[in-house]
């Protein structure tokens, strides 16, 4: 399942609308997360996000930090393309190559992780990605991987030795 690309805009600091003729399958298929392909000049990224149906007003939006404008080269009032998808990841996210690796070779963690909520193991995940070299994103696994193992769930703590 696939949106049509359509033109948007910031709908604040942090926040991009998505249109609702745009979203109704998604909510019709029960899908709240999905992936995104967004387009500005010549860069484009994609990314996974959740999105939410405002309280206030009915609308559906994204959260769009600085770092996803950044990447794109964007500053408020710019409009770019953006297409969704839906989420077909096993995680929400996709999981580095180091943290897999780390997991195939320590069964008792990656079971621990297996049923921690989707939500820790998507901030895990995120966590560990977000480390720009391959071996630090190795080491934070181990120590991830430890800490599972010593019952430490919390992932705001799962990297402290």
């Amino acid at each position: 399942m696939k949106s049509k690309i359509f033109e948007v805009g910031l709908l604040d600091q942090y926040h991009i609308y998505i249109p609702e003729d745009v979203f109704r399958p998604f909510v019709e298929a029960k899908h709240s997360r999905v992936k995104i392909k967004a387009s500005h000049q010549t860069k484009s990224i994609e990314f996974y996000a959740a999105v939410k149906k405002d309280k206030n007003t009915g609308d559906y939006k994204i959260m769009f930090g600085n770092r996803l404008q950044k990447s794109l080269g964007l500053f408020m009032n710019d409009y770019f393309s953006m297409q969704i998808f839906q989420d077909t990841s096993k995680y929400g996210v996709d999981m580095p190559e180091e943290l897999d690796a780390v997991f195939k070779s320590d069964l008792e963690a990656f079971q621990i992780f297996e049923n921690l909520t989707a939500g820790k193991k998507r901030s895990i995940i995120y966590a560990v990605a977000r480390y720009k070299t391959s071996q630090t994103r190795i080491d934070k696994a181990l120590i991830a991987c430890e800490n599972l193992k010593k019952g430490e769930t919390n992932p705001m703590k799962i990297f402290k030795l």
